[in-house]
């Protein structure tokens, strides 16, 4: 998981929980996650994928980690599920 997604992921939990239950699940993250670093080249693939489908900019520095990563991209987001990209999708919602 890219440090861009965890900081998506902390502020929609801000927005609903507030900063308290956003720290915890930050935390949490870190913990049980590795955060990828955003340098060069994942800016620049993602800043492709973003100029290539229809998605937000943040959804697109998932979809490169996890080209970066050779790893499945598990999410709900309907913009990277229905885009044909080079990364693999599964919809966690359907599990």
């Amino acid at each position: 998981m890219s440090w861009i997604s965890a900081g998506e992921v902390f502020y929609l939990t801000l927005r609903r929980h507030g900063a308290e239950q956003g720290r915890r699940v930050l935390d949490n993250l870190r913990l049980r996650t590795s955060l990828d670093e955003v340098g060069p080249d994942r800016i620049l693939e993602a800043a492709t994928i973003k100029g290539a489908h229809r998605m937000s900019y943040a959804d697109a520095f998932a979809c490169a980690t996890a080209i970066a990563y050779d790893a499945p991209l598990l999410t709900g987001d309907d913009e990277i599920l229905r885009a044909a990209g080079p990364w693999v999708a599964q919809d966690v919602r359907r599990s």
